[in-house]
């Protein structure tokens, strides 16, 4: 699902709010999850999952094309773990 079928869908299970309102909502859901975790937070919701960041160690890359080595630099990167409920129902 992208982002545009989660408004849709969430638009025809709420036909009493406007298109708008509903993407200003989702805008605001997934704003508000990256402010979080660019602040070094960690946003959990019950029973779906928790979003968090790793950190990532300044590493030798090799480019893909010419074999050339590469130097990447340390990072953070979003990371996503699953809820207790959510993997049982995947599982069913």
């Amino acid at each position: 699902m992208i982002r545009s079928e989660l408004v849709q869908t969430l638009a025809a299970e709420n036909p009493d709010l406007s298109l708008r309102d509903i993407e200003a909502l989702v805008t605001t859901f997934f704003d508000e999850i990256i402010k979080r975790l660019a602040s070094g937070g960690r946003v959990e919701l019950r029973g779906f999952g928790a979003f968090s960041t790793r950190a990532r160690d300044a590493r030798t890359g090799r480019n893909p094309r010419t074999g050339e080595l590469v130097d990447v630099d340390a990072k953070r990167v979003p990371y996503f773990k699953p809820g207790k409920e959510m993997r049982a129902n995947l599982n069913v």
